[in-house]
């Protein structure tokens, strides 16, 4: 099974798992292989970490894809033209934005 039919839209799969595991001395939680595989999970997968209650939740981020990316900067671009944006005003206003950050 593909991470993304494990993970995305109608045919998601449940994993309907309990198992315990620890909080070590580093702060890291270990994802039971078994829950790993199930889900479709690997090294270096990215989540979200949302603590609610007396909860963790982890939710994968899973990047768009590359053509979804293009498409969105190819309408970014348009978009910017169609407004008169140049580089030059978009590298101004990140670099207005990092000054405030600080």
């Amino acid at each position: 099974m593909s991470r993304s039919t494990a993970l995305h839209g109608a045919e998601r799969r449940c994993v309907p798992q309990s198992v315990t595991t620890k909080l070590s001395s580093k702060g890291q939680v270990v994802i039971p292989e078994d829950v790993r595989n199930d889900l479709g999970l690997s090294e270096g997968d990215q989540f979200v970490v949302i603590g609610q209650g007396d909860a963790v939740i982890l939710k994968v981020i899973t990047p768009p894809k590359l053509e979804e990316f293009q498409k969105l900067l190819s309408r970014a671009r348009a978009e910017a033209k169609r407004l008169g944006i140049k580089k030059a005003d978009v590298k101004s206003a990140i670099a207005k934005v990092r000054r405030r950050a600080k």
